[in-house]
């Protein structure tokens, strides 16, 4: 006889819950299957997993959705960051500004290379500098750096701060909701054990073949070992 496994994703403990309670329905009072109050206790139960994980699901494409476009404003920040950088090294290597200037930006003088902008911190920290700076040194009497002008690449750091905290809910709110889900899931799991355990009790006498087919009807997942013959018709018919 095969063993039996408890659903290991949502979509299969659906299944199961769905395949339990359509069928247990149609069971008169005299020969009941499985318990009228577990299955009362099912309906209610798949009502509101089928809303939690339809919630997590519009939670995960909602920040699937945002990530897509968050993307390419992390890609815009980036590129205007470092233009602006490689424009202002080009500038302090052609004497058009001082090389002590680049103290503005927290730049080191002797280096004409762009920081690692690779992660969001870096970004958020050198989009800042790079702001804070060129604004100084243009107080300071120095003039602005255009293609790109400080303007447009604060439009586009700030665009990416923006997106950057947006994000971070939709995260927050996936993560939430998905917690939720996994807390009622425990509950679910009991619940199609004690219908599965119902219904191979009522089954029990039945022949192997038989009482296999029966169960799966209702929502029981059977799987063969390896090497193990599956059961057919005939083996319902040996002694």
């Amino acid at each position: 006889m095969p063993y039996r496994r408890l659903p290991n994703t949502d979509q299969a403990r659906l299944r199961a819950l769905r395949a339990a309670v359509q069928l247990a329905e149609k069971q008169n009072f005299a020969d009941q299957i499985v318990s009228f109050k577990t299955i009362h206790e099912a309906k209610s139960y798949l009502s509101v997993f089928e809303k939690q994980l339809y919630h997590y699901q519009q939670t995960l494409d909602n920040q699937v959705t945002a990530n897509k476009r968050y993307q390419q404003i992390v890609h815009n920040a980036r590129l205007y960051i470092s233009h602006f950088i490689q424009v202002l090294n080009l500038a302090v290597i052609r004497g058009d500004i001082k090389k002590d200037h680049k103290l503005f930006y927290q730049l080191d003088p002797a280096v004409h290379t762009v920081p690692d902008l690779t992660t969001e911190t870096s970004l958020l920290h050198w989009g800042k500098c790079i702001i804070d700076g060129e604004n100084e040194r243009v107080r300071n009497g120095g003039f602005p750096i255009y293609n790109p002008a400080i303007a447009k690449v604060q439009v586009h750091y700030e665009v990416f701060k923006e997106y950057k905290s947006t994000q971070k809910i939709h995260q927050t709110t996936t993560a939430r909701s998905w917690e939720e889900l996994v807390s009622i899931r425990e509950k679910g799991d009991a619940i199609i054990l004690d219908i599965w355990n119902q219904v191979e009790a009522r089954f029990k006498e039945e022949k192997p073949f038989t009482r296999l087919q029966k169960c799966k009807q209702f929502g029981l997942i059977y799987y063969y070992r390896k090497g193990e013959a599956e059961l057919t018709p005939a083996d319902d018919l040996k002694p």
